[in-house]
């Protein structure tokens, strides 16, 4: 059954909604949530300011739909459909790194400024906390298929291996990697992947020579 094509007032709200979204994520992510009014994103969107509230709930609900836009991105669902299809504890991981990677990549301005305005207010706090709990939920999915797969140390559990894989893929590892040290994604990526097989197994994973950083400085 084919679905009816959507009416242009349809078209046009869903346009509104989208530019909307767009506009207080840019603010958002250049002057910070604190210092982002509603006219600001209303002018950015081009759009009264009552049209912000109306159709996003305000800065509140467009926190919320930020966080869901980053946090139920369809890539998460997909990596652990994957995941279910592969028997080989280092593609696990290294599938794990390159969708983090993706996220991060994708919506890096998203998690900073829920990390940053946290906090210091209890909406933005919840929306993190939300958004957490459905990040460590996919990272212990993939402990679970870790120790499927015989990808564990021995007498290692689930909850060990999600908290040694929230250290490498949690929010600290690529911004450290990133911000602090001046890495390219592609060396932290394959850096975090050598790394969380070591500690998961006691052994490196096949990433090539010391993961591609032998002979390298600090950045690059």
């Amino acid at each position: 059954m084919t679905e009816a094509p959507k009416s242009r007032r349809a078209e046009y709200a869903a346009a509104t909604r989208a530019a909307i979204i767009d506009a207080a994520r840019l603010l958002f992510a250049r002057n910070g949530y604190f210092a982002t009014k509603i006219e600001d994103i209303a002018a950015e969107a081009r759009v009264a300011p009552a049209t912000v509230y109306a159709v996003t709930g305000g800065k509140q609900g467009l926190i919320r739909t930020l966080v869901d836009l980053w946090s139920e991105a369809p890539i998460v669902a997909q990596t652990l459909a994957r995941h279910e299809t592969l028997t080989d504890p280092d593609e696990i991981l290294r599938n794990t790194a390159a969708t983090v990677r993706a996220m991060r990549e994708t919506y890096g301005d998203i998690i900073r400024l829920m990390l940053t305005t946290a906090p210091h207010h209890p909406e933005v706090a919840e929306a993190l906390r939300l958004a957490t709990r459905r990040y460590r939920d996919a990272v212990e999915v993939v402990a679970v298929r870790l120790r499927d797969v015989g990808g564990l140390d021995a007498g290692m559990g689930v909850a060990e291996a999600t908290d040694i894989l929230w250290f490498y893929f949690g929010y600290s590892g690529y911004f450290t990697l990133l911000d602090d040290n001046g890495w390219t994604f592609e060396r932290s990526e394959r850096w975090l992947v050598a790394q969380a097989a070591t500690a998961l197994r006691g052994e490196p994973a096949a990433t090539g020579p010391a993961a591609g950083l032998t002979g390298r400085s600090g950045r690059g």
